[in-house]
């Protein structure tokens, strides 16, 4: 991935790099159980988990490395993050109000033996610093696990501090 890949100019805001991507946010995905989407305490915001659900209500399950592959789990991550950015966006009213991207966990719902954890999670780190640039990179943790709620197939949270 090249700089030039990685953002568009400076002066573009995070909802016109949407727009280029071709990306229109759903409403958010409402909490399934007795928990909010985020908490926020000062300028932090903490996003719970979100996982790969559709805008109409689909989610995408499986295990990867026994019948999903890196390249699915990979864009089930892309659309985490896109839901991710739908919360951010029904909080703050403005992506433009995201200072950074603190840091975000990764869960992947795969076989004992796969070891390919990174390479799915960049779906979302790969979507954050395309839409905010150098305000979407993070610091990351990409862990495997043997379960996820509903058999999803990704699961990812995060840490965003913004502007007042």
């Amino acid at each position: 991935m090249t700089i030039a890949d990685r953002q568009d100019p400076a002066e573009a805001s995070p909802e016109d790099r949407l727009a280029r991507l071709g990306i229109v946010l759903p409403p958010p995905p409402p909490p399934i159980a007795n928990f909010l989407t985020h908490v926020r305490e000062g300028n932090l915001i903490f996003l719970s988990g979100q996982g790969p659900r559709e805008a109409n209500g689909y989610l995408h399950t499986g295990k990867v490395g026994a019948g999903v592959t890196v390249d699915e789990a990979y864009a089930h991550a892309w659309l985490t993050g896109i839901n991710l950015l739908s919360v951010l966006h029904d909080v703050l009213g403005d992506l433009g109000r995201i200072k950074r991207i603190v840091k975000l966990l990764g869960m992947v719902n795969a076989v004992p033996e796969f070891g390919d954890h990174p390479a799915v999670i960049n779906g979302c780190s790969d979507l954050f610093v395309k839409v905010l640039g150098d305000c979407g990179e993070h610091a990351r943790s990409a862990v495997g696990v043997g379960s996820l709620p509903g058999n999803i197939t990704v699961e990812i949270e995060a840490v965003v501090a913004v502007c007042d």
